[in-house]
């Protein structure tokens, strides 16, 4: 492709590169340049690519693309925004494949993974292929490949809707986090319908405050045909109001266009009657919590907004498996316990996870939980005290902790259970807080192992190291048999 046509829709201030020499690729990482490529160099969260772009012509780049002037007599192509610039790049590139699908994006604090593994379910029923990206992995159709991070950055985005496209998905269905909607990484994709979870407590090593947080969110809200929206989260009004899209709002407990009336909640599913004001439909779906009343209702609000019916989605909801990490069951064959994983990593997600539990357990509501490292320190007291408030005995121990010593994680947990009568005791090894949990386990109890969810690894110093809590359990109950 020409460098030309690849810079179609940006605004240049200047270039000294030769815009009719052909670029076989893109490279935003000198380590991965090929001869020919264009750099580009990316002002980034934590690195500045502009202090690569030596390397990127030793690596052979025929061009860069920036927004400092280079030395050297490097042939460049300016622009005001090299990060925005990229997104628009990789669209020119892939020859934007977005356009020729139907996209869904789900921002929101917690139940963004459940959310987009119903939808991608209900719009399967309708007969259509989906792609699917997010924490837990992507998807295209029933193919799964696995993922570094919740939404790629854009240039591997496109590359990831061109893969979808060209294999025949009529839609896709993804997670968009905060820092892809500040970061550009999704600049640009024309979405069909956005859908807002909710905005609690997390992240904030990044944005800085909430409001910064909630602005990043309301990004989704500004490129989007249809907003489904929280009615009952006290930011959504903060959310919309730069909105340009039409809205359709959902609630349990709130006014809204789309509501769930005759809640029942059980230790393996929830039910309810979705209500709108023209229809009034029974919903089951087999995966516990209070929670996943809003995670059903929001599902419910996107199918509507794609011209699925309530009924449609009715009956294809009742046919979900369960979703791996949310309230996933761990085999514990002869016990007379049952040991749950989540992948609740924040106040509000312990809270969500950890009453509901509560609500079934006939038992000992346990909790096992920890923080990551290298995050938002504030909210571990928080989470302290969430898991004290909504457990009967916990189980303090790591998460991820990075870079961090595990103690001074700890060290930052504990402050949150002072006051609080909830019994505890700290074990650093996660291994070790496991094996600990199911020998001191009681009859009916309820161990939910939180914070890992899907992961199966253990991530210090940068290193991942394998660690699966469904092997942990399955070897430790074999051993002690």
């Amino acid at each position: 492709m020409k460098l030309k046509e690849l810079l179609r829709g940006l605004d240049v201030l200047a270039a000294t590169a030769d815009l009719e020499m052909e670029i076989p690729g893109v490279s935003y990482d000198s380590r991965n340049t090929k001869p020919g490529d264009l750099f580009v160099a990316m002002t980034g969260f934590a690195v500045d690519g502009h202090a690569f772009i030596s390397k990127a012509i030793e690596a052979g780049a025929a061009a860069v693309l920036c927004q400092k002037l280079p030395e050297g007599g490097v042939p460049y192509v300016q622009v005001t925004d090299s990060r925005r610039a990229l997104a628009v790049i990789g669209g020119n590139f892939f020859g934007h494949p977005a356009s020729a699908m139907t996209m869904v994006g789900v921002t929101g604090t917690n139940g963004k993974t459940t959310t987009t593994y119903l939808l991608k379910s209900v719009l399967e029923r309708q007969g259509k292929k989906v792609g699917l990206i997010g924490t837990n992995q992507n998807m295209i159709g029933e193919e799964a490949i696995p993922t570094e991070r919740t939404t790629p950055e854009s240039f591997e985005l496109q590359r990831l809707f061109a893969q979808m496209r060209d294999a025949g998905c009529t839609h896709v269905v993804m997670e968009v986090s905060s820092h892809a909607l500040a970061l550009d990484r999704v600049y640009g994709v024309p979405y069909a319908v956005g859908v807002f979870t909710n905005l609690t407590q997390d992240h904030l090593d990044f944005h800085g405050t909430m409001e910064a947080y909630c602005a990043a969110k309301a990004r989704l809200f500004q490129n989007c045909g249809t907003g489904v929206v929280n009615a009952g989260d006290p930011w959504t009004a903060r959310l919309l109001e730069q909105a340009t899209c039409k809205v359709l709002t959902y609630a349990e407990d709130a006014a809204a266009d789309l509501r769930a009336e005759e809640v029942e909640l059980a230790a393996d599913h929830v039910a309810f009657t979705a209500v709108t004001e023209t229809a009034r439909v029974p919903v089951r779906v087999n995966i516990p919590g209070r929670f996943m009343i809003c995670n059903t209702l929001d599902v419910l609000g996107a199918a509507l907004a794609l011209g699925v019916s309530l009924e449609e989605s009715a009956a294809a909801l009742a046919q979900v498996p369960h979703v791996k990490g949310r309230v996933e069951v761990v085999p514990t064959p002869g016990k007379d316990y049952t040991i749950l994983i989540d992948y609740a990593h924040s106040p509000d997600g312990l809270e969500n996870v950890l009453s509901s539990v509560k609500g079934f357990a006939k038992g000992r509501t346990v909790a096992l939980f920890g923080c990551g490292g290298d995050r938002d320190r504030t909210k571990r007291p928080k989470m302290g005290r969430a898991a004290a408030e909504n457990a009967d005995f916990l189980v303090v121990t790591t998460d991820n902790p990075r870079t961090e010593c595990p103690a001074d994680i700890l060290a930052d947990i504990l402050p949150g259970l002072e006051g609080s009568n909830t019994p505890y005791v700290v074990i650093e090894d996660r291994v070790e807080a496991i094996h600990w949990a199911m020998d001191h386990a009681e009859a009916g109890d309820v161990i939910v192992l939180c914070g890992k969810g899907h992961e199966t690894y253990q991530e210090i110093n940068h290193v991942k190291h394998h660690m699966d809590e469904r092997e942990i359990v399955a070897d430790y109950l074999a051993r002690r048999a």
